[in-house]
């Protein structure tokens, strides 16, 4: 398990995001897109098979924190009962961010 003790808040991070509830049906892929977009930052939105959403953003740590807080409430008529976060280091993989099948 990597330690991300000295990060400072602009410092690139990459976070895996699952987001669990009321979030599929209800907008949640194109709200994670537009918000991602917001903050500038990259990488990719999906459903999951057990009707959970998953995000993974790559960024500065403070905006991925800001974007997070964004996803916790989710689109109208969406219900995140639950989420949880993987930090790891940037791969820089992305050019944009994009809702994935």
């Amino acid at each position: 398990m990597t330690v991300f003790v000295n990060l400072k808040e602009n410092d690139p991070i990459r976070a895996e995001i699952v987001l669990e509830g009321l979030v599929q049906g209800v907008g949640f892929r194109y709200f994670a897109l537009r918000n991602a977009q917001k903050f500038e930052l990259k990488g990719f939105v999906k459903n999951l098979y057990t009707g959970d959403i998953f995000v993974v953003v790559e960024g500065p740590k403070q905006l991925i924190h800001e974007y997070l807080e964004e996803m916790k409430v989710g689109p109208m008529h969406a219900h995140v009962k639950n989420h949880s976060i993987k930090w790891a280091e940037p791969t820089k993989e992305f050019t944009g961010f994009e809702i994935r099948k």
